[in-house]
């Protein structure tokens, strides 16, 4: 790789042109984007199965955090291979219809109506017959904005919620994640209704590409580390469909947990009122403000 690798924030930790070394163990990586750094198992191990070696060693106590803030830096960390049943994983809520998105749909931050969001989010696609054929789209939170602006249609634009929103670039780039929510939310209002389903999925296609967002495909024992609630490097992440969405086929299912929450350390009990609310957001339906108005 040509950039450097972050460097991690608990010794013992290196980096080499595609290694990283962490938990006591060095780890092949690769970065195909900025804010993207993907492992992809332990060197040595290359034709070894599938193992748990997030929770056998990344995300043990005295590693935890170190690992949390290379997902801060970085924005997201993709971990693959990786064979886990640990119980803290939940399904992910939300299906979407073809007249209607789903609000998983729009890009969003997980947590979004309250005043606290969760430090990051995993989303995992299980080892599971079934794969998964539908994307989700990560991309900066800022880079989303400019992206939604950059390819709005102009009719959309002349609608009186948006006619009078300053929207040009160097606006954008000066604005603090308040403002972009509130923009963000405008806009999103604006599509949904404003395009019929396959109208808004095509203008979010679009976003994805001008936002050069990450969408790769899941690969079955993937979990992906997104940061979700840092003041510098936020990112937001989105169901995407690639192609018209006509239903009827068959998909991997995807699981998620906010790992800084809901797995504690040594000592530490899970608060339930703020899982509880933070859960209150994943309404299918009943919690519109979320993904359309503030994030």
């Amino acid at each position: 790789m040509s950039d450097p690798l972050l460097a991690c924030s608990k010794p013992p930790c290196s980096h080499s042109p595609a290694v990283l070394a962490l938990a006591n163990r060095h780890w092949r990586v690769r970065r195909p984007k900025a804010f993207v750094l993907v492992i992809e198992g332990e060197v040595g191990h290359e034709a070894a199965a599938p193992t748990d070696y997030l929770h056998e060693h990344l995300l043990l106590p005295e590693w935890r955090e170190a690992f949390y803030q290379l997902v801060d830096a970085t924005g997201l960390v993709v971990c693959l291979n990786v064979h886990t049943e640990h119980l803290t994983y939940r399904d992910v809520r939300g299906r979407s219809s073809k007249g209607r998105l789903s609000q998983g749909e729009y890009y969003h931050h997980d947590g979004c109506t309250g005043p606290v969001k969760p430090r990051l989010v995993e989303i995992r696609c299980p080892i599971q017959p079934q794969t998964r054929g539908v994307a989700t789209a990560v991309a900066p939170h800022r880079d989303v904005v400019k992206a939604m602006v950059q390819v709005l249609p102009a009719e959309l634009a002349a609608t009186p919620a948006l006619a009078e929103q300053d929207m040009r670039l160097a606006t954008l780039s000066q604005m603090d994640f308040a403002a972009l929510d509130h923009l963000q939310g405008l806009i999103t209002r604006t599509v949904r209704k404003k395009l019929h389903a396959e109208g808004a999925r095509s203008y979010f296609r679009q976003v994805d590409a001008a936002a050069n967002a990450y969408f790769e495909p899941w690969a079955l024992g993937e979990s992906r580390f997104i940061a979700n609630a840092n003041v510098g490097n936020t990112l937001q992440h989105r169901r995407a469909y690639q192609a018209p969405h006509t239903g009827g086929v068959a998909n991997g299912h995807l699981v998620k947990r906010w790992t800084h929450e809901e797995l504690p350390l040594p000592g530490q009990v899970v608060d339930p009122q703020l899982i509880a609310a933070l859960c209150s957001d994943e309404g299918e339906e009943t919690q519109d403000s979320c993904y359309l108005v503030q994030h």
